[in-house]
């Protein structure tokens, strides 16, 4: 009968970069205007371009040295200073990742050199919110560069917006064995490294583009929430960011180090080189060291212990920047005093469901044995609580939407109650605006906020649908988001007061065109699936 709807690698990225990178539409996307005035950061000056609106955006903006040759897989290092202006008018690489994932109209290149940021700012004097976008991906792909993300909105309310490339997949987090030395002793948390190094160019430059170093708030989104969950847990990255946002991402844990490290040494013996051998390292071909990573991952497949974002190169405990998971067994005392914003989508499950065509088929005997699979201690009450909480679902329906919850919902929930165990304050949201396109299949799937949140919606027309209603959406998310970035509390006058969540009452903003409070909502699920 039917297979449960599980959540691969593969089906993440293509996903996450559908809805990240759709083409712009907008009439001023990608026009080139006036240049800025020349900015003298610390490693030398830049020179952005003026957009709509007066926006000042520096895009393609290094921050660290390029992680090619001998550097490959190494932490970041210190970028060369320059005294010529650097041109900062076009995006830069974003890092090596599956072929069709970057053959956008916008021209999207991909390369091991991919240490760049991008900042959009109202103007170069004050001192501003700032806001460091951390995209989706699942650690192996994603950009910061696409439509959905561009930061003129935001910048034309008050805030200075920087989105961040890095390294991904084998490049970003490959951990080599002990042999290796202690140059490459955080490899496999060198992806999660660089963002912390682009924090410190936040820290050290962020006030020449008319930002405050002292009130950064981090967010992202799937890959990237998982990204701000695990820089929740990083002591490197302490003092670097005020607030966060978790967007349907909560990572409770990292890659443990052993696979990590025998997944690395299934790579390098993949590739012919022997332990320690850092010269035969650099000289391999880019892409070799990319297409090897399934062999790599099929040689250790017995080792993965399986979990959110696991089972390939994604970041792994290394001891030190990393010591442990950021919310297991509980909070690491790096989050104390981080306000926070989580959430997730009504339907995060129908994205990767897509290309299920058994689903459209299931039957009732069909749901209860997915249940019974995926809870089989609860499955006899999990069923009707699905039907309760999602009427008018169809059998395949409710099938997605217990995958989805147990995907993204569910770690979301755990992640507070080990954070509210600190004095900072949480909020919590579900977001359950469902698109009209695609046939209505997506319902209020997994990425389909971002829009709301950045305020690109006309960038991405042909999937949010036509009309007024992506907009009343996003007044009321981008205006919370902003909210939150100034104060450290997201109310605004376009949403309903929004509480701060606790374990009384549970209760929740439901985003939709009319949003509301909900407490403690599909409660009877919360408790089934987590029994």
């Amino acid at each position: 009968m039917m297979n449960e709807t599980r959540i691969t690698r593969r089906v993440l990225l293509g996903s996450i970069a559908a809805v990240g990178a759709l083409t712009a539409t907008r009439s001023d996307a990608g026009d080139v205007g006036a240049a800025t005035p020349v900015v003298n950061t610390v490693n030398g000056p830049v020179r952005g371009r003026f957009e709509w609106g007066g926006v000042q955006a520096f895009k393609g903006l290094r921050y660290a040295a390029p992680p090619v040759g001998p550097l490959r897989f190494r932490p970041p290092q210190p970028l060369a200073p320059w005294t010529e202006v650097a041109d900062a008018a076009a995006f830069g690489n974003a890092a090596i990742q599956s072929p069709g994932q970057g053959d956008m109209p916008f021209d999207e290149k991909h390369s091991e050199d991919c240490l760049f940021l991008n900042v959009w700012t109202p103007d170069l004097k004050g001192k501003r919110p700032v806001m460091v976008w951390l995209h989706g991906g699942a650690f192996s792909t994603g950009a910061a560069g696409r439509p959905t993300y561009w930061g003129d909105h935001f910048a034309r309310d008050g805030i200075v917006l920087v989105s961040v490339n890095h390294r991904l997949n084998v490049f970003g987090y490959t951990q080599l064995p002990a042999s290796w030395g202690p140059d490459y002793a955080a490899s496999g948390i060198a992806g999660m490294l660089d963002i912390v190094e682009a924090l410190k160019w936040v820290k050290a430059n962020i006030a020449l583009f008319g930002g405050d170093p002292d009130n950064v708030t981090i967010f992202g989104e799937s890959g990237g929430g998982a990204k701000v969950s695990l820089l929740l847990g990083m002591p490197p990255a302490r003092g670097l960011y005020h607030k966060a946002i978790i967007q349907s991402g909560a990572a409770l844990n990292a890659t443990p180090r052993d696979y990590a490290q025998a997944l690395g040494g299934a790579l390098t013996e993949t590739l012919g080189v022997k332990p320690g051998d850092v010269a035969a390292l650099a000289a391999i071909d880019a892409q070799k060291i990319f297409d090897s990573q399934q062999t790599a991952i099929g040689k250790v497949a017995s080792l993965d212990r399986g979990g959110f974002l696991s089972g390939g190169f994604t970041p792994s405990i290394d001891g030190n920047a990393l010591s442990r998971g950021p919310f297991t067994p509980e909070a690491a005392a790096t989050a104390a005093n981080i306000p926070l914003i989580i959430g997730t989508n009504k339907d995060e499950g129908t994205m990767f469901a897509m290309g299920d065509k058994g689903l459209a088929s299931a039957t009732e005997s069909d749901l209860e044995a997915a249940a019974r699979k995926a809870y089989p201690k609860t499955a006899a009450q999990l069923v009707p609580a699905l039907r309760a909480a999602y009427p008018g679902y169809s059998p395949g329906d409710l099938i997605t939407a217990m995958n989805g919850n147990r995907m993204f919902w569910v770690d979301s929930i755990t992640l507070v109650e080990r954070k509210l165990k600190q004095p900072a304050p949480v909020w919590m949201y579900r977001m359950d605006r469902e698109l009209p396109t695609l046939g209505g299949r997506l319902k209020a799937g997994h990425a389909t906020e971002l829009s709301y949140v950045f305020g690109t919606y006309e960038n991405i027309r042909d999937f949010v649908g036509p009309g007024d209603p992506p907009a009343r959406m996003s007044a009321q998310m981008h205006s919370a988001w902003v909210a939150f970035a100034r104060t450290g509390d997201p109310q605004s006058p376009a949403i309903p007061a929004w509480p701060r969540y606790d374990l009384a009452r549970r209760q929740t903003m439901i985003f939709d065109l009319q949003s509301r409070v909900e407490s403690d909502p599909h409660a009877d699920l919360r408790k089934l699936m987590r029994a």
